[in-house]
C-alpha cells in the first residue's frame, strides 16, 4: 500500500529526510567550512611546531562527525506504516461491537475511541489513536507534524539534521553530538596553540594579523561549542533516565504530575539505560523505501502532479502480514493478522 508523506527520498530509496534540506546543508557546510580552515591555515604550522598527530587526529574527528550526521539523516527513524483500509475497517467494526452499535452504522474517525489500554509488561499503558494514521500508537510513539509521520520511540524533530530523531537513528544522533563537541574543542585548543607558539616569535597583533583564519575559526567554534556541548550534556541526562525528549517535555513520567507512576522503561540503573540505547541491535524498518510502485496503483491515485507522488510516497509493509490476494481471506482473520502485526511493534518498545 502507498501512503502518502512529507518526506523527501534520494538515492533510489536508501536516504530519506524532511522538507527542511536548507538547513541540513547550513549544517553541512559549517561543519565542512570551519574544519577545512583548520586544516589548511593551523595544521601545517603545528605539524612543523609540534607533531603529525594534530592533522591526523582532526581528520578522524572529521570523517567521524561526518558519518554519524550522514547516518542520522538519512536512516528512518522508526517511521510506523499506515493502516491499510482492511486494517480500519476492522478496527472500526471493533468499535461498534464494543460500543454496540449495529454494523450498518458508520463509524467515522472521529467517533474512534481516543485511548486504548493495554498491560506491558505488568504496567497498564494507554495507548493514543492517531486520526491521520488511522492506528493506535505504540507506547513512546508520537506523530511528527513535520514529515506527517508517527514515529516510534520519536524523541523530536531535529531540522539541523532534516530527519526525526527516533528509535533506529537516535544512537547516531547521540554519537554526532558528542563527536561534534569534541571537534570543537579540538579545533578551539589547537587554534589557541597556534596563537600561542606565534606569539613567542612575534607581537600578539602581528600574530592575528598573520592567522586571520584561526581567528574566524576560534569565534566559530567558541560560540557554537556551548550550545552544542549543553545539548549533548540534556541527551546525556535523558539516556540515564531512559526518558525522551517529547516524554521529558510532556513529563510523562514527572513525579509533579503523577506521584505514583514511575518509569515503566527505566532499566534499573544508569549503565544499563545506557547499554540499551547504544549497544542494542537496531529494528528493521517497517517500511520498504526501494519497492517498486506499479504505474497502475500509481494512477489510482490522485497525488496530483507524478513528480509530487514520486517524493511524498512510502510503501507500507504491514501488507506482508495478510495476502490480500486471496478472496477467501474473512475479516476476522486478517484482523488477527493486523492484531498480531501491530503487537510485535508493541512488545518491542
Amino acid at each position: 500500500m502507498v501512503l502518502e508523506s512529507k518526506n523527501r527520498y534520494y538515492c533510489w530509496g536508501r536516504c530519506l529526510g524532511s522538507q527542511q534540506i536548507g538547513v541540513f546543508l547550513f549544517t553541512l557546510l559549517l561543519i565542512t567550512g570551519t574544519t577545512l580552515l583548520f586544516f589548511i591555515f593551523d595544521c601545517p604550522y603545528l605539524y612543523t611546531k609540534l607533531t603529525i598527530a594534530v592533522p591526523i587526529v582532526g581528520a578522524i574527528l572529521f570523517l567521524f562527525v561526518l558519518c554519524v550526521l550522514f547516518r542520522t539523516a538519512c536512516t528512518d527513524p522508526g517511521i510506523l506504516p499506515r493502516s491499510e483500509k482492511d486494517e480500519v475497517l476492522f478496527n472500526e467494526r471493533q468499535s461498534l461491537v464494543q460500543a454496540n452499535l449495529s454494523d450498518q452504522q458508520m463509524v467515522s474517525n472521529f467517533q474512534m475511541p481516543r485511548y486504548k489500554e493495554i498491560v506491558l509488561k505488568g504496567n497498564t499503558i494507554k495507548l493514543k489513536y492517531c486520526f491521520t494514521c488511522k492506528l493506535y500508537r505504540p507506547p513512546r510513539s508520537s506523530h511528527c507534524s513535520v514529515c506527517d509521520n508517527c514515529v516510534e520511540r520519536f524523541d523530536h524533530h531535529c531540522p539541523w539534521v532534516a530527519n526525526c530523531i527516533g528509535k533506529r537513528n537516535y544512537r547516531f544522533f547521540y554519537m554526532f553530538l558528542v563527536s561534534l563537541s569534541v571537534l570543537c574543542l579540538y579545533i578551539l585548543a589547537c587554534n589557541i596553540a597556534n596563537i600561542v607558539l606565534r606569539t613567542q616569535e612575534q607581537l600578539l597583533v602581528d600574530a592575528l594579523k598573520a592567522t586571520p583564519a584561526t581567528v574566524i575559526e576560534a569565534v566559530i567554534c567558541f560560540f557554537s561549542m556551548w550550545s552544542i556541548i549543553c545539548l549533548c550534556g540534556y541527551h546525556t541526562y535523558l539516556i540515564s533516565s531512559e526518558v525522551s525528549t517529547n516524554e521529558d517535555i510532556k513529563e510523562s513520567y514527572s513525579s509533579k504530575r503523577h506521584h505514583e507512576k514511575n518509569n515503566p522503561f527505566d532499566k534499573g540503573s544508569i549503565y544499563l539505560n545506557f547499554a540499551n540505547l547504544l549497544c542494542s541491535s537496531i529494528p528493521p524498518s517497517l517500511i520498504n523505501l526501494r519497492e517498486t510502485i506499479p504505474n497502475k496503483l500509481i494512477s489510482e491515485k490522485s497525488f496530483g502532479s507524478s513528480s509530487r507522488f514520486n517524493k511524498t510516497t512510502i510503501t507500507n509493509t504491514i501488507s506482508s502480514a495478510v495476502e490480500t490476494r486471496d478472496n477467501n481471506i474473512s475479516l476476522p482473520q486478517m484482523g488477527n493478522s493486523f492484531e498480531n502485526t501491530r503487537q510485535l511493534i508493541i512488545e518491542n518498545v
